[in-house]
């Protein structure tokens, strides 16, 4: 009996021993991060203050942001469901990855089933905003201006299932008016016509919106979490609840993917990696600076992540449901 399990065991040996110096190595050539939206949008700018974080307890590994913008994200997304499951193709995404099952009644993956999920990043608030030449200083004479100019009005948004279509549809839906969505393919063009004064209101994640709020270049009503954020910029506006919008919350995240099948060591390191990144004095600093928090409850970890997308994806498809009168 032993005699017969040695071959078998030999062989494994072998295999252990061929896979045990790739895995040793890794990563031994440039990562990808295919951030699912635009260049210069909110998560494309998370992707790059995260990558650089990440290079260093990654051994100084080169990691570059390919944007892969269109449909809310999916794009991006599909193509690296498909790809190589070696490590060296990853994805940072935000709460589309939960919400975008909902938003589009087809598509060519399974967020809970085709991915590695890695580790959440941050949690980020949005900003009301109007363009800068809109009569309406406040939130309270934003909602008299709504009321006066009912189908006239124009909604911009990074593109359907993205955060600031998220955003839009639950802002309709609790003042109960319906507006022009104008969709981009991501949130920086949005903002380019927010500032020319091309569309009237947009929602936006507070990494992208600090800048321009500091600047003077766009109106700023108020921000969507329940309690106000403490930055220099945007702790002087209200919050929707208390600006009248009672409940009203949204707050994006942003996470890490791979994959389906890509190796547990290779996840392990990744994951560690993460972890590490998110202790990095700089990255923290930059989020918090554009009201970002970094995470460090139990959703860095791979599991938890997983589990904490897969109820929000429960979460937000009754939200979307609910404001789906106001999708067109």
């Amino acid at each position: 009996m032993i005699k017969r399990a040695l071959p078998a065991l030999a062989a494994l040996a072998l295999a252990a021993a061929a896979t045990a110096p790739a895995l040793a190595a890794y990563p031994d050539k440039p990562i990808t991060i295919v951030v699912p939206f635009a260049a210069g949008g909110p998560t494309d700018k998370v992707a790059r203050d995260f990558a650089e974080a990440m290079r260093k307890p990654l051994g100084g590994a080169t990691l570059v942001i390919e944007n892969v913008g269109g449909a809310g994200g999916t794009l991006g997304a599909g193509k690296v469901a498909k790809a190589a499951p070696d490590g060296y193709t990853l994805m940072l995404f935000h709460i589309g990855m939960a919400t975008t099952p909902t938003m589009y009644r087809k598509l060519n993956y399974n967020g809970l089933e085709d991915f590695e999920y890695l580790g959440l990043i941050n949690d980020v608030p949005m900003t009301l905003l109007g363009r800068k030449n809109l009569p309406a200083k406040t939130f309270p004479e934003l909602m008299k201006w709504i009321n006066d100019n009912k189908g006239k009005i124009n909604l911009a948004n990074a593109g359907q299932g993205s955060a600031s279509h998220l955003c839009g549809l639950m802002f309709q839906n609790a003042i109960k008016v319906d507006m022009t969505t104008v969709p981009y393919k991501g949130t920086a063009p949005a903002m380019n016509d927010l500032l020319g004064g091309q569309v009237d209101i947009l929602c936006d994640q507070t990494t992208n919106t600090t800048g321009q709020i500091a600047a003077g270049s766009v109106n700023a009503y108020a921000v969507t979490t329940t309690k106000r954020v403490n930055t220099p910029v945007l702790a002087k506006l209200p919050t929707l609840d208390e600006a009248g919008l009672k409940g009203f919350s949204v707050s994006i995240w942003h996470g890490l993917y791979a994959p389906k099948g890509t190796p547990k060591a290779v996840l392990d390191r990744l994951n560690a990696a993460l972890k590490d990144a998110l202790k990095d004095p700089d990255f923290i600093k930059r989020q918090a600076d554009l009201g970002a928090v970094v995470v460090t409850d139990g959703r860095v970890n791979m599991a938890d992540h997983k589990a904490f997308v897969a109820s929000e994806a429960k979460k937000w498809g009754d939200v979307i449901k609910a404001a789906a009168q106001y999708a067109d």
